[in-house]
Protein backbone atom coordinates (compact mmCIF):
# COMPACT_ATOMS: atom_id res chain seq x y z
CA UNK A 1 0.00 0.00 0.00
CA UNK A 2 1.35 3.49 -1.11
CA UNK A 3 2.09 5.66 1.93
CA UNK A 4 1.20 9.37 1.23
CA UNK A 5 3.58 12.33 1.37
CA UNK A 6 3.17 13.20 5.27
CA UNK A 7 1.02 16.67 5.13
CA UNK A 8 3.13 18.23 8.20
CA UNK A 9 6.29 17.21 6.16
CA UNK A 10 5.00 19.17 3.28
CA UNK A 11 3.50 21.85 4.89
CA UNK A 12 7.31 22.47 7.13
CA UNK A 13 9.08 22.77 3.54
CA UNK A 14 6.24 24.84 2.07
CA UNK A 15 6.66 27.64 4.73
CA UNK A 16 10.09 27.14 4.36
CA UNK A 17 10.31 27.83 1.25
CA UNK A 18 7.77 30.34 1.15
CA UNK A 19 10.03 31.67 4.14
CA UNK A 20 13.37 32.17 2.23
CA UNK A 21 11.46 33.83 -0.71
CA UNK A 22 10.16 36.39 1.50
CA UNK A 23 13.58 36.73 3.18
CA UNK A 24 15.67 37.21 0.02
CA UNK A 25 17.25 33.44 0.28
CA UNK A 26 16.48 30.22 -1.88
CA UNK A 27 17.63 26.93 -1.52
CA UNK A 28 20.62 26.54 -4.00
CA UNK A 29 20.63 22.61 -5.15
CA UNK A 30 23.80 20.85 -6.55
CA UNK A 31 23.91 17.57 -7.87
CA UNK A 32 27.26 16.56 -7.88
CA UNK A 33 28.63 13.02 -10.25
CA UNK A 34 32.03 11.59 -11.40
CA UNK A 35 31.27 13.45 -15.00
CA UNK A 36 31.02 17.05 -12.65
CA UNK A 37 28.56 19.14 -11.01
CA UNK A 38 25.35 20.57 -11.78
CA UNK A 39 23.76 23.29 -10.01
CA UNK A 40 20.19 24.39 -10.07
CA UNK A 41 17.22 26.49 -8.58
CA UNK A 42 13.98 24.81 -7.42
CA UNK A 43 11.03 27.00 -8.74
CA UNK A 44 8.50 28.71 -6.40
CA UNK A 45 5.32 27.87 -8.36
CA UNK A 46 5.78 24.59 -8.03
CA UNK A 47 5.69 24.50 -4.30
CA UNK A 48 4.85 20.81 -3.78
CA UNK A 49 7.80 19.14 -6.13
CA UNK A 50 10.29 21.84 -4.35
CA UNK A 51 9.47 21.14 -1.05
CA UNK A 52 9.36 17.03 -1.58
CA UNK A 53 13.10 17.68 -3.76
CA UNK A 54 14.71 19.36 -0.37
CA UNK A 55 13.27 17.09 1.67
CA UNK A 56 14.30 14.20 0.27
CA UNK A 57 18.12 15.94 -0.43
CA UNK A 58 18.27 17.21 3.41
CA UNK A 59 17.58 13.43 4.48
CA UNK A 60 19.87 12.03 2.18
CA UNK A 61 18.14 10.05 -0.18
CA UNK A 62 19.68 10.66 -3.56
CA UNK A 63 23.42 10.04 -2.30
CA UNK A 64 24.57 7.27 -4.03
CA UNK A 65 21.72 6.77 -6.35
CA UNK A 66 21.81 6.47 -10.21
CA UNK A 67 21.38 8.33 -13.91
CA UNK A 68 20.01 4.97 -14.53
CA UNK A 69 18.40 6.01 -18.10
CA UNK A 70 20.31 8.00 -20.08
CA UNK A 71 19.57 8.99 -23.99
CA UNK A 72 21.44 11.34 -25.92
CA UNK A 73 19.69 13.78 -27.53
CA UNK A 74 17.14 13.60 -25.22
CA UNK A 75 17.45 13.42 -21.35
CA UNK A 76 19.57 12.06 -17.97
CA UNK A 77 17.17 10.33 -15.75
CA UNK A 78 17.93 9.33 -11.78
CA UNK A 79 16.08 9.29 -7.97
CA UNK A 80 15.32 5.69 -8.05
CA UNK A 81 15.86 3.98 -4.79
CA UNK A 82 16.76 0.50 -6.20
CA UNK A 83 19.50 1.50 -8.17
CA UNK A 84 21.44 2.54 -5.02
CA UNK A 85 23.30 -1.26 -4.80
CA UNK A 86 21.23 -2.82 -7.95
CA UNK A 87 23.09 -5.24 -10.09
CA UNK A 88 24.64 -4.18 -13.65
CA UNK A 89 21.83 -6.42 -15.18
CA UNK A 90 18.85 -5.37 -12.79
CA UNK A 91 15.85 -3.44 -14.42
CA UNK A 92 15.25 -0.11 -12.56
CA UNK A 93 12.66 2.87 -12.99
CA UNK A 94 10.07 1.75 -10.98
CA UNK A 95 11.80 2.66 -7.40
CA UNK A 96 10.18 5.31 -4.99
CA UNK A 97 10.14 6.70 -1.89
CA UNK A 98 5.99 5.41 -1.51
CA UNK A 99 4.29 8.05 -2.30
CA UNK A 100 3.86 10.36 -5.35
CA UNK A 101 3.15 14.15 -5.84
CA UNK A 102 0.41 16.07 -7.39
CA UNK A 103 1.33 17.77 -10.94
CA UNK A 104 2.20 20.77 -11.27
CA UNK A 105 2.25 21.67 -14.56
CA UNK A 106 2.47 25.23 -15.09
CA UNK A 107 2.96 26.63 -18.30
CA UNK A 108 5.54 29.36 -17.24
CA UNK A 109 8.33 26.38 -17.48
CA UNK A 110 9.13 24.20 -19.93
CA UNK A 111 11.33 21.40 -21.48
CA UNK A 112 14.39 23.67 -22.44
CA UNK A 113 17.72 22.22 -22.18
CA UNK A 114 18.65 22.12 -18.35
CA UNK A 115 15.25 21.70 -16.97
CA UNK A 116 14.69 19.51 -13.53
CA UNK A 117 11.62 17.83 -14.46
CA UNK A 118 9.60 14.97 -12.54
CA UNK A 119 9.65 11.30 -14.17
CA UNK A 120 6.14 9.42 -13.85
CA UNK A 121 3.57 6.75 -14.65
CA UNK A 122 2.17 7.13 -18.62
CA UNK A 123 -1.64 8.56 -18.92
CA UNK A 124 -3.09 5.09 -19.18
CA UNK A 125 -2.14 4.22 -15.70
CA UNK A 126 -1.81 7.83 -14.90
CA UNK A 127 -4.47 10.18 -16.34
CA UNK A 128 -4.07 12.53 -13.14
CA UNK A 129 -0.06 12.87 -14.70
CA UNK A 130 1.26 12.52 -10.77
CA UNK A 131 4.83 12.95 -10.10
CA UNK A 132 7.01 10.28 -8.93
CA UNK A 133 8.04 10.65 -5.49
CA UNK A 134 11.44 10.64 -6.13
CA UNK A 135 12.74 10.16 -9.98
CA UNK A 136 13.53 13.03 -12.02
CA UNK A 137 15.12 13.84 -15.72
CA UNK A 138 17.24 16.50 -16.64
CA UNK A 139 16.73 17.61 -19.89
CA UNK A 140 19.52 17.51 -23.18
CA UNK A 141 16.95 17.75 -26.49
CA UNK A 142 18.45 19.14 -29.28
CA UNK A 143 17.95 22.35 -30.95
CA UNK A 144 15.11 22.83 -32.93
CA UNK A 145 16.19 24.37 -36.84
CA UNK A 146 14.12 27.59 -37.64
CA UNK A 147 12.80 25.78 -40.27
CA UNK A 148 10.92 23.02 -38.60
CA UNK A 149 9.86 26.00 -36.36
CA UNK A 150 6.19 25.36 -36.94
CA UNK A 151 6.27 22.15 -34.78
CA UNK A 152 6.44 24.56 -31.73
CA UNK A 153 3.25 26.47 -32.87
CA UNK A 154 1.56 23.47 -33.44
CA UNK A 155 -0.29 21.29 -30.64
CA UNK A 156 0.32 17.61 -32.09
CA UNK A 157 -2.20 16.07 -30.31
CA UNK A 158 -4.91 18.12 -31.87
CA UNK A 159 -3.53 17.77 -34.99
CA UNK A 160 -3.19 14.05 -35.17
CA UNK A 161 -7.23 14.16 -33.89
CA UNK A 162 -7.83 17.01 -37.03
CA UNK A 163 -5.91 14.83 -39.11
CA UNK A 164 -7.99 11.75 -38.84
CA UNK A 165 -10.89 13.76 -39.03
CA UNK A 166 -10.06 14.85 -42.32
CA UNK A 167 -9.40 11.18 -43.42
CA UNK A 168 -12.66 10.23 -42.82
CA UNK A 169 -13.99 12.44 -45.42
CA UNK A 170 -14.25 11.08 -48.90
CA UNK A 171 -14.11 14.37 -50.29
CA UNK A 172 -10.32 14.54 -48.91
CA UNK A 173 -8.90 11.38 -50.73
CA UNK A 174 -7.10 13.28 -53.76
CA UNK A 175 -5.25 15.58 -50.93
CA UNK A 176 -4.42 12.02 -48.87
CA UNK A 177 -2.97 10.16 -52.16
CA UNK A 178 -0.96 13.65 -52.55
CA UNK A 179 0.15 13.07 -48.96
CA UNK A 180 0.85 9.09 -49.38
CA UNK A 181 3.04 10.12 -52.89
CA UNK A 182 5.28 12.60 -50.73
CA UNK A 183 5.62 10.15 -47.76
CA UNK A 184 6.37 6.97 -50.03
CA UNK A 185 9.39 9.59 -51.63
CA UNK A 186 11.12 9.79 -48.38
CA UNK A 187 10.71 13.14 -48.16
CA UNK A 188 9.68 13.59 -44.82
CA UNK A 189 10.53 17.08 -44.09
CA UNK A 190 7.79 17.85 -47.05
CA UNK A 191 5.41 15.73 -45.67
CA UNK A 192 5.91 17.47 -42.66
CA UNK A 193 5.36 20.98 -44.48
CA UNK A 194 2.95 19.76 -46.09
CA UNK A 195 0.87 18.48 -43.45
CA UNK A 196 1.39 21.53 -41.46
CA UNK A 197 0.08 24.29 -44.15
CA UNK A 198 -2.76 21.93 -43.74
CA UNK A 199 -3.67 23.62 -40.53
CA UNK A 200 -6.18 26.57 -41.32
CA UNK A 201 -7.62 23.97 -43.43
CA UNK A 202 -8.00 21.55 -40.06
CA UNK A 203 -9.54 23.82 -37.88
CA UNK A 204 -11.72 25.37 -39.71
CA UNK A 205 -12.94 21.58 -40.63
CA UNK A 206 -12.93 20.52 -37.14
CA UNK A 207 -13.65 23.75 -35.68
CA UNK A 208 -10.25 22.62 -33.34
CA UNK A 209 -7.90 25.39 -32.43
CA UNK A 210 -4.59 23.31 -33.82
CA UNK A 211 -2.31 26.53 -33.41
CA UNK A 212 -1.47 27.42 -30.01
CA UNK A 213 1.02 30.65 -27.94
CA UNK A 214 4.62 30.01 -27.67
CA UNK A 215 6.10 32.25 -25.97
CA UNK A 216 9.20 34.17 -27.49
CA UNK A 217 11.20 33.30 -24.20
CA UNK A 218 10.37 29.57 -24.99
CA UNK A 219 10.96 30.47 -29.21
CA UNK A 220 14.54 31.61 -28.36
CA UNK A 221 15.49 28.58 -25.66
CA UNK A 222 14.35 25.80 -28.37
CA UNK A 223 16.03 27.54 -31.29
CA UNK A 224 19.66 28.19 -29.81
CA UNK A 225 20.40 25.75 -26.60
CA UNK A 226 17.24 23.41 -27.67
CA UNK A 227 15.10 20.72 -25.66
CA UNK A 228 12.60 18.96 -25.77
CA UNK A 229 9.12 20.66 -26.48
CA UNK A 230 7.34 17.40 -27.44
CA UNK A 231 7.04 16.80 -23.57
CA UNK A 232 5.60 20.24 -22.78
CA UNK A 233 2.81 20.14 -20.92
CA UNK A 234 2.96 16.82 -19.67
CA UNK A 235 5.49 16.40 -17.40
CA UNK A 236 5.85 18.59 -14.39
CA UNK A 237 9.17 21.16 -14.78
CA UNK A 238 10.15 22.20 -11.55
CA UNK A 239 13.36 23.67 -11.56
CA UNK A 240 16.36 24.38 -14.27
CA UNK A 241 20.24 23.89 -14.02
CA UNK A 242 22.43 27.13 -13.99
CA UNK A 243 25.32 25.95 -13.86
CA UNK A 244 27.05 22.73 -15.79
CA UNK A 245 25.20 22.48 -18.61
CA UNK A 246 27.91 20.51 -20.54
CA UNK A 247 27.76 17.84 -18.01
CA UNK A 248 24.45 16.98 -19.15
CA UNK A 249 26.01 16.48 -22.23
CA UNK A 250 28.94 13.95 -20.53
CA UNK A 251 26.83 11.82 -19.25
CA UNK A 252 24.30 11.46 -22.31
CA UNK A 253 27.29 10.72 -24.44
CA UNK A 254 29.01 7.73 -21.91
CA UNK A 255 28.57 4.64 -23.52
CA UNK A 256 24.85 2.85 -22.67
CA UNK A 257 23.73 -0.75 -22.41
CA UNK A 258 20.05 -2.59 -22.10
CA UNK A 259 17.56 -0.37 -20.81
CA UNK A 260 19.24 2.54 -21.68
CA UNK A 261 21.67 2.38 -18.77
CA UNK A 262 25.32 3.24 -18.71
CA UNK A 263 27.80 0.76 -18.56
CA UNK A 264 29.69 2.45 -15.81
CA UNK A 265 27.69 3.53 -12.87
CA UNK A 266 27.14 7.24 -12.68
CA UNK A 267 26.12 7.99 -8.88
CA UNK A 268 25.17 11.18 -7.63
CA UNK A 269 25.24 12.77 -4.34
CA UNK A 270 22.83 16.16 -4.18
CA UNK A 271 23.35 18.39 -1.65
CA UNK A 272 20.68 21.72 -0.60
CA UNK A 273 21.91 25.14 1.32
CA UNK A 274 20.41 28.48 1.64
CA UNK A 275 21.74 31.45 -0.14
CA UNK A 276 20.77 34.94 -0.44
CA UNK A 277 19.40 35.72 -4.07
CA UNK A 278 21.27 38.16 -4.69
CA UNK A 279 24.50 35.84 -4.40
CA UNK A 280 22.66 33.10 -6.66
CA UNK A 281 22.18 35.82 -9.39
CA UNK A 282 25.60 37.70 -9.17
CA UNK A 283 27.84 33.60 -8.88
CA UNK A 284 25.79 32.12 -11.56
CA UNK A 285 24.05 34.62 -13.85
CA UNK A 286 20.63 33.26 -13.55
CA UNK A 287 17.82 36.34 -12.76
CA UNK A 288 15.14 35.67 -10.78
CA UNK A 289 11.45 36.88 -11.89
CA UNK A 290 10.39 40.93 -10.27
CA UNK A 291 8.72 39.74 -7.25
CA UNK A 292 5.38 40.95 -7.52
Amino acid sequence: MKRILSVLSLVTFFLLTQCSKDSGSDYLVTIKTNQGDMVAILYDETPKHKANFIKLAKEHYFDSLLFHRVIEGFMIQGGDPDSKNATPDQPLGMGGPGYTVDAEINPKFFHEKGALSAARLGDQQNPTKTSSGSQFYVVQGQVTPAAELDALKIDQGKLNTAFQQMMQDPASQPLIDSLNQIYMSGDMQGYQQKIYSLVPRLEKLTGMKIYKEVSEEKIKAYTTVGGAPHLDGDYSVFGKIISGLDVIDKIARVQKGGNDRPLEDIRMVVIVEEMPRKEIESKYGYKYPAQK
